[in-house]
């Protein structure tokens, strides 16, 4: 089965590539191989190649940014999933595709249902949500998983980001009223593969890890595991402060509230999805065995 993946060099791509071998000939062509954001060339690619399955880990995810480019966002998060569902229904095959806590309206304390109503805060939240709507509507067999606070042992993330902070400074300031559910990259590319195995129904299903946590909180985590595995860190957990969302603006409204319920995407797989923080401890590991 030849598999198309896209956004391959993101950090949910690259576990795509490494889960989805298992299940067929992966093709993922790189940017320079091809532009997703031609829609031409996208067309052109798709005829030439034939895939079997598409799994789409392209997005446009700079929050911030978006607000000022509004239209390259469009066409990667809306433009291109119709292109790809478009093309599924017509061919016959399924589509996996990515989307967002960011497409809630970020206010109380309840856990997202895939039933709850939509109301995004942001150009990014608002493109994954049509993005979403466009797959729905062109009646392919699709799978769409909304997650949270993605992170690896690679590429740019908050886990990294708090290492290198960490080693350097003997105190910082991280937002504490945003709360959610950090989800590592492997963990999705694992559940796709197991979802595709065991062909779950078409619709919406949300990935995420079980439990929450704050972004302060997610920081003080690192830390206390990565002084567990020897790291030199200039910080302690006790020395992260706790700040409000309104200390710390930016161009594109967060949600403080991305609890995302999970009963759906597990009675459908038959099993509980893992805790956040066992999940950080094997990715923190397998960064700093890798960079060591």
């Amino acid at each position: 089965m030849n598999i198309f993946l896209t956004g391959a060099n993101g950090q949910v791509g690259f576990e795509l590539e490494r889960q989805l071998s298992l299940l067929g000939h992966v093709l993922a062509p790189k940017r320079q191989e091809l532009d997703l954001s031609d829609a031409e060339a996208v067309e052109t690619w798709l005829k030439s190649n034939r895939p079997e399955l598409i799994v789409n880990a392209a997005a446009y995810t700079a929050v911030d940014k978006a607000e000022s480019e509004p239209t390259l966002a469009q066409r990667l998060n809306v433009e291109l999933p119709a292109q790809l569902a478009a093309y599924c229904a017509d061919h016959q095959i399924p589509l996996v595709h990515y989307s967002s806590d960011y497409v809630y309206p970020g206010d109380g304390e309840q856990y997202w249902q895939e039933s709850s109503e939509p109301r995004p805060l942001s150009v990014y939240g608002q493109t994954k949500l049509e993005g979403d709507r466009a797959i729905e509507a062109s009646g392919c067999r699709h799978l769409i998983f909304r997650t949270s606070w993605i992170y690896s042992a690679r590429g740019n993330n908050f886990m990294k980001t708090m290492l290198r902070l960490g080693r350097e400074r003997e105190a910082l300031s991280v937002v504490a009223d945003q709360i959610g559910a950090p989800t590592p990259a492997r963990l999705i590319a694992q559940v796709t593969s197991l979802a595709l195995e065991q062909q779950l129904s078409s619709g919406i299903y949300h990935l995420a890890p079980r439990g929450e946590t704050s972004w302060c909180g997610f920081a003080r985590e690192i830390f206390r595991l990565a002084a567990s595995h020897g790291e030199q860190l200039a910080i302690s957990p006790e020395m992260v402060d706790a700040i409000p969302t309104a200390n710390y603006p930016t161009p594109a409204a967060r949600p403080l509230n991305s609890r995302l319920a999970l009963e759906k995407l597990e009675r459908e797989l038959e099993r509980k999805l893992p805790e956040w923080q066992p999940q950080l401890a094997l990715t923190l590991k397998e960064h700093l065995v890798g960079s060591s």
